[in-house]
């Protein structure tokens, strides 16, 4: 690891359990793993009064998330300086006054309020605003002192059991830093959709040069806090600073409420469980795993049941939007068995096959099917983070990724049996199934099939993947094994290695696919262009060129 843990945090370690600690001890152990909610901190540190914040402490910008149809939850982080672990902020608490109105002059506000910014949760800030109106826009700011953040605009859902004609968002995924500018962002912040969902590498924990990578900055050098891999809470507090202060990331945030989860380079790259990349001391592991895990709660639009326990945070939960959708959100990364075989792209052995593979765990798998048993919605979509459809390699060995759904088939049967298991019995008709991935860094349109060994065989739903923000740098348009990959695959239909997003337009008859591509990302006047459109109907799944 390339930051030093303290030899109290380390102590700690040692008193752990199999994904708990038994034994704490000091001032540190329990600030990285037990501190409770911010009503339980409000005592542990002095009050700064308001009027010493003394220049803008909102550089990250605004942000919303996880629209219900009654509530809201408003995020915004105190951060005068972003790019150190206290974001130029004393150890005291600070009030921050916060306003909800139906228009954007703030003439009719309908809540207004204050909250503690905190120093043991980073000066973040979560507003679960109560009481709304459902299916209507609303929006937001926040103040401390004299300073008064960006406006941002948020939603709330429709109704439980509304009859909602149709819902529009975006699928939106891999976002590092160092490879490209967010031109994709930028656009996203103009669209016109109801909510984003963000299936994953939110951050990188790779360092970042004074140059800023591939963004080959000439008017600005990053600090050396951001040179290192992060390991530490203050590692990941100074990245998310980094990522957060980019303008058009700000900017989507400040358009659209997000409803995000985590991939794995939150925390590091392709760890399952408490199992490192390296296969490291599952103590030092999940030390690092906290610190992340602490850090995301504290930089995304979250509300208090995602708050961390040490190591472990709840993250999978469920959205509904009217009769229309139920969006099953995933975290494929907490629970997952270890990947056979070594990672990497591998034969199917008996190892990567076994029935006790799995990728979201057996109670999360269980907690999916009961969802769509109990489901009265027409459109299941499923916010997930690595490709879930069979994907053979293009060059023809017969190989499969071990980190994606192919390598644990019998976790995804379980998945596809419980989906037919609850259709209706005419079939298809009323219920609908897409998931939505990140991931892979390009674009994928998958027809998801009920035997990946028969083309011909019946098509259950449709995968929608998002290609990455910037991860992978400016992409081709049709990568080199192109061709390839569409042959060994005939239920992929639509394959791009650009950057950019997704959009789905769901309604009751069809649901519309627009995958957006930007021309570039290292440099930031890159173009958007629409580069595949699909429609795949209600009753009769399967992707379809419009």
């Amino acid at each position: 690891m390339s930051s030093e843990y303290s030899a109290e945090l380390r102590a700690a370690a040692r008193g752990l359990e199999r994904r708990r600690f038994l034994t704490l001890s000091g001032a540190a152990a329990t600030l990285a793993f037990t501190v409770g909610l911010p009503g339980m901190a409000s005592a542990s540190a002095p009050e700064l009064a308001a009027t010493q914040v003394t220049s803008n402490p909102f550089t990250l910008g605004v942000a919303s998330g996880d629209p219900q149809h009654n509530s809201t939850l408003l995020w915004t982080r105190l951060a005068p300086e972003p790019l150190v672990a206290d974001g130029g902020l004393p150890a005291a608490r600070i009030s921050v006054s916060w306003e909800l109105a139906s228009d954007e002059q703030f003439r009719r506000v309908v809540r207004r309020g204050q909250e503690w910014a905190h120093p043991e949760f980073g000066h973040s800030v979560h507003v679960d605003v109560q009481g709304l109106s459902p299916d209507r826009e609303y929006h937001y700011r926040f103040r401390v002192g004299t300073w008064v953040s960006p406006v941002g605009r948020t939603r709330t859902a429709p109704a439980p059991g509304a009859p909602v004609r149709s819902m529009r968002f975006a699928n939106v995924s891999c976002q590092r830093y160092d490879q490209g500018y967010y031109t994709a962002h930028r656009y996203l912040a103009q669209e016109d959709v109801h909510a984003v969902f963000h299936t994953g590498d939110y951050l990188y924990e790779y360092a970042v040069s004074a140059v800023g990578g591939a963004r080959a900055y000439t008017d600005r050098v990053l600090p050396a806090t951001v040179s290192l891999e992060t390991a530490t809470l203050d590692d990941y507090r100074i990245r998310y600073g980094l990522y957060k202060s980019d303008p058009d990331l700000m900017a989507a945030h400040a358009a659209h409420p997000f409803v995000v989860t985590w991939d794995d380079h939150e925390v590091e790259n392709n760890y399952a469980d408490e199992t490192s990349e390296t296969n490291g001391p599952v103590a030092d592991f999940l030390l690092r795993r906290a610190a992340a895990y602490r850090a995301y709660w504290e930089n995304q639009p979250l509300r208090r049941p995602q708050f961390p326990n040490g190591p472990d945070m709840q993250l999978y939960r469920r959205i509904n939007w009217g009769r229309l959708a139920q969006f099953d959100v995933l975290d494929t990364r907490q629970y997952r068995t270890d990947q056979a075989n070594g990672d990497g792209w591998k034969l199917p052995t008996a190892a990567s096959e076994a029935e006790s593979q799995t990728l979201p765990g057996l109670d999360q798998e269980k907690w999916l099917i009961d969802g769509w048993a109990r489901s009265k919605a027409q459109w299941n979509v499923v916010a997930q983070q690595v490709t879930f459809s069979r994907r053979a390699n293009p060059n023809g060995d017969g190989t499969l990724s071990m980190d994606s759904w192919d390598g644990y088939p019998a976790s995804r049967q379980r998945l596809i049996d419980g989906w037919k298991n609850g259709l209706p019995s005419r079939g298809n008709s009323g219920r609908e199934l897409m998931v939505l991935t990140g991931d892979v860094h390009v674009a994928y349109g998958f027809d998801i099939l009920d035997d990946w060994a028969d083309p011909a065989s019946k098509v259950l739903g449709t995968e929608i993947v998002a290609t990455s923000i910037t991860s992978g740098g400016n992409g081709s348009a049709q990568p080199s094994n192109w061709a390839n990959y569409l042959a060994r695959n005939p239920h992929l239909k639509f394959y791009n290695g650009l950057r950019g997003y997704v959009l789905v337009n769901l309604g009751r008859e069809s649901a519309d696919v627009d995958w957006k591509t930007v021309s570039r990302v290292t440099t930031p006047d890159g173009t958007l262009v629409t580069a595949g459109s699909f429609t795949t109907e209600a009753g009769n799944p399967g992707l379809v060129t419009r």
